[in-house]
């Protein structure tokens, strides 16, 4: 029915069966209760089979995507969070993809183990090759030319420029107006 022709006890009745559910999927799990062979379900998968079967499952996946039903909506997130408890999210993952699943984990660790070798390779031909002359010719302390304040100059250039040293070097020269320029 739509919720225009819900009547009270309609909305009381959705709203106990879907708290039975929650509560239903609350009990925890009793591990002396459930001596089962290694393998077998436990009684929490055999619940969560019980409510695919009986179409309860999609019955939730509707109140949750519907736009109308949002009443039902922490209920409901309520319940798929008490049927995901105990599970791993990798193990779940895997489940899901079945044979293919495995055969991209098996390709994925290939490639990973490839990209470690090249990595490897790359390092040890950069390690082979001889390194490029740097342009830093080194920095030098010119006595006895002082700079601003009582400091010797350091000159960051290499030692065949210091002929043409000057303390203008690296600065904009003034720019002098057209008319107080000289003819």
């Amino acid at each position: 029915q739509d919720w225009e022709q819900r009547q009270e006890e309609d909305t009381l009745l959705i709203e106990r069966i879907l708290l039975l559910v929650r509560n239903v999927l609350h009990v925890p799990p009793d591990p002396t209760e459930e001596q089962g062979v290694d393998g077998d379900a436990s009684v929490h998968d055999r619940v969560l089979w019980a409510l695919h079967v009986s179409g309860m499952d999609d019955l939730l996946k509707f109140l949750a995507s519907a736009q109308v039903e949002q009443q039902w909506a922490l209920h409901v997130l309520e319940i798929i969070s008490l049927m995901f408890r105990d599970q791993n999210p990798e193990e779940l993952a895997v489940l899901g993809q079945g044979p293919a699943g495995a055969e991209h984990g098996e390709d994925t660790r290939e490639l990973e183990t490839l990209r470690q070798r090249e990595l490897a390779e790359k390092r040890a031909r950069a390690l082979q090759r001889p390194s490029r002359h740097s342009r830093f010719g080194g920095s030098y302390v010119l006595q006895g030319l002082k700079s601003i304040g009582e400091r010797d100059v350091v000159f960051h250039k290499g030692l065949h420029n210091l002929k043409s040293y000057s303390h203008d070097l690296g600065k904009e020269p003034r720019r002098v107006p057209r008319r107080r320029q000289a003819a």
